[in-house]
């Protein structure tokens, strides 16, 4: 029996989707407030057929493994816990709404941390102290009053502090996303005082985090809050 063109195609399709729906890959979305286009941080993304899960970072994004068909629950308090079904590997926009009871209470004015570091530092800038507090060669050459107030005046030294502590903010900022008391107690035992002492006694350094993904973090928590109830045990 010869088959159409027509209906090969249609069996080459019907197996690339099948293909598509048993392959995992990596989905990315933002998370916004609906009506405000205030976008979320925080909000808990968890895939229902995996139970893994992921917080959206200051800006709201997120990244997380799925399939087609998966569905995903989006949870964020005094916001209305959302579903999305997954259909493709296309980037994904959630919109949260506002609880209605929380309307007529709270009036949210949010920048994120980022927006406030970044607020200072044109702050800095407005007052004649430019490139963080550092001369380049050629700014010494054709500005030299301000190379001179850069190098001995005092914003310039606290842009200069400031710098360092804005660089560390928002690299802690950007592990904060992952490594938080929900995604622990989701891939973990620990809770109350061991749980805040886990965090502070085994927080990743940036160096190393700064490349992880979610799998990476959820890793690393399985293994480190494994050892560190072991360390307990033995300290007993």
């Amino acid at each position: 029996m010869k088959f159409s063109k027509f209906a090969t195609i249609q069996i080459i399709l019907i197996l690339i989707s099948f293909g598509l729906k048993a392959q995992d890959f990596i989905v990315k979305g933002v998370v916004f407030e609906k009506g405000s286009n205030i976008r979320v941080a925080l909000a808990e993304i968890t895939n229902q057929r995996t139970k893994i899960g992921v917080g959206s970072n200051d800006l709201g994004f997120f990244q997380l493994k799925a399939r087609v068909g998966d569905t995903l629950l989006i949870t964020k308090r005094s916001l209305t816990d959302q579903r999305i079904v997954i259909h493709g590997t296309q980037d994904i926009l959630i919109y949260l709404i506002r609880e209605s009871t929380m309307l007529n209470e709270v009036t949210i004015i949010g920048n994120t941390k980022k927006q406030d570091l970044e607020d200072l530092k044109r702050d800095f800038k407005n007052k004649g102290v430019y490139n963080g507090g550092k001369s380049s060669f050629l700014s010494a050459i054709f500005q030299p009053l301000n190379g001179l107030y850069n190098l001995i005046g005092k914003e310039p030294r606290n842009a200069r502090r400031f710098g360092r502590y804005a660089d560390n903010e928002l690299q802690q900022s950007q592990i904060d996303v992952y490594f938080n008391q929900t995604i622990i107690k989701n891939n973990s035992e620990l809770r109350g005082d061991t749980l805040e002492k886990y965090m502070l006694n085994c927080r990743p350094e940036f160096d190393k985090a700064q490349y992880w993904n979610s799998y990476d973090y959820i890793k690393y928590i399985k293994e480190s809050s494994k050892k560190f109830t072991d360390t307990l045990g033995k300290g007993k």
